[in-house]
């Protein structure tokens, strides 16, 4: 939770105590030791806490029963979408379509009860689902969203009450993506950042505040893609992968500093960059690949040159994580390890099939798109599966939300559905 101490893991935990002599290691030591908190922290936007599907939480279930973690609840209430959730402060966040009407819904992360919902957008219609796509984002006490019609909102993470709101493509006279607008705002000291996909006005700036203007720039159209901040030789920029090309934007005005095409697929660019130092990967599917560029600042300034191209790493819905030197992602239907500076492959498996993914306490926790959970060990020489289950059966879309895990729990989608585990280590 925000505000509570870093606590050590618990093989901090156990490396402590080693050094301890033998006649301090009493029972009532250990007991006190193994009380402790377990390291947790909240997921307050896509894909975790640095946006990166990685999160710090510690103490988790090394493995599972063949049924699965224990299911503490589950709702179907959301209606539809691919929304995930964001968590802060015992509330999880996220979007969905009912009743004619988009909705923000915050519920009760220990019992899934709603809390508060409030309209606002229209309804997003597809053959391939409909309802909200994009994961709130929890700052400051409020709540940010982008509806799959592009409508942005912010309000009250609290009570729900109204703050501001702003239709992106009436804005900014852009035109919604085939599969709706899709992006998780980022936040950035007092800047939101969405690339809206208008002339003029692919990316841009508002005051979290108030959502008033505070820069634009560029013609892409909007992709499905979600923004990343990063400081570069001292130059802090954003990253975007548009619907036509990977960019790099100057955060205080949003000039143009590095743009590289052959990485957009033209169709649908969906995964989230990935940054190391000054490194970045980009990655998309209908056959194209994935690109590692090297980025250099001078004089206020930032170049970027293509470390390698390959197209070994096709991700397509789906977004992958780095740990240490090697990405974990889906190549199309494959789970792939790959070198990240190098761009070698080292395995692929079928895995639980085509999926989501994060990482949690060491472990990839992975919800393919026919319901079935993986937890598989990130080693770079092999596959190694520890356990997987059903989630039972799935709706008429699949399910391609991303899970979640905050303070111990974790959160699985299926349009309407909500199911909450408990995989917190006894």
């Amino acid at each position: 939770m925000s505000g509570d101490p870093p606590y050590p893991s618990r093989a901090d935990l156990i490396g402590t105590l080693s050094k301890f002599p033998s006649s301090m290691r009493t029972a009532s030591f250990l007991l006190s030791i193994a009380l402790l908190p377990l390291a947790s922290a909240e997921w307050n936007q896509w894909r975790g806490p640095s946006r990166d599907g990685k999160s710090p939480e510690s103490g988790l279930l090394a493995a599972w029963p063949k049924s699965g973690p224990e299911r503490t609840w589950m709702i179907e209430s959301l209606g539809a979408g691919y929304s995930s959730v964001a968590v802060a402060n015992g509330t999880l966040f996220t979007q969905g379509a009912k009743d004619g009407k988009q909705f923000l819904i915050a519920l009760d992360a220990e019992t899934g009860e709603i809390k508060w919902e409030i309209e606002h957008g229209k309804p997003f219609s597809n053959r391939r689902g409909d309802g909200p796509r994009g994961t709130p984002t929890v700052d400051g006490g409020r709540v940010y969203a982008l509806g799959g019609d592009g409508n942005l909102i912010s309000a009250d993470a609290a009570t729900g009450a109204k703050i501001w709101e702003r239709h992106l493509l009436k804005t900014y006279r852009g035109r919604n993506i085939n599969w709706g607008m899709s992006e998780s705002p980022l936040i950035d000291g007092d800047q939101l950042i969405v690339n809206a996909g208008g002339p003029g006005a692919s990316i841009v700036a508002l005051d979290k505040a108030t959502g008033k203007e505070l820069w634009k720039t560029q013609s892409d159209e909007a992709g499905y893609s979600s923004a990343v901040a990063a400081d570069i030789g001292g130059v802090r920029q954003y990253v975007v992968f548009t619907g036509e090309a990977a960019v790099g934007v100057l955060a205080k005005n949003g000039e143009l500093l590095w743009r590289y095409t052959p990485v957009s697929n033209k169709t649908a660019n969906v995964a989230t960059p990935i940054v190391r130092d000054n490194l970045v990967f980009f990655s998309s599917a209908y056959g194209t690949g994935c690109a590692l560029l090297r980025l250099e600042s001078a004089g206020g300034s930032t170049t970027a040159s293509e470390v390698y191209f390959s197209q070994d790493m096709k991700n397509h819905y789906s977004s992958s994580v780095l740990l240490d030197d090697h990405l974990y992602g889906f190549s199309g239907r494959i789970l792939t390890a790959m070198n990240f500076e190098t761009g070698e492959v080292t395995w692929q498996d079928r895995s639980v099939g085509k999926g989501q993914m994060i990482l949690a306490d060491g472990r990839l926790y992975i919800l393919s798109d026919d319901g079935v959970v993986g937890l598989v060990e990130p080693d770079p020489g092999e596959y190694r599966e520890i356990s997987r289950f059903e989630i039972g059966t799935v709706g008429a879309y699949p399910t391609w939300t991303l899970p979640v895990i905050a303070d111990g729990t974790l959160y699985l989608r299926d349009q309407d559905r909500l199911y909450a585990y408990n995989v917190k280590s006894p």
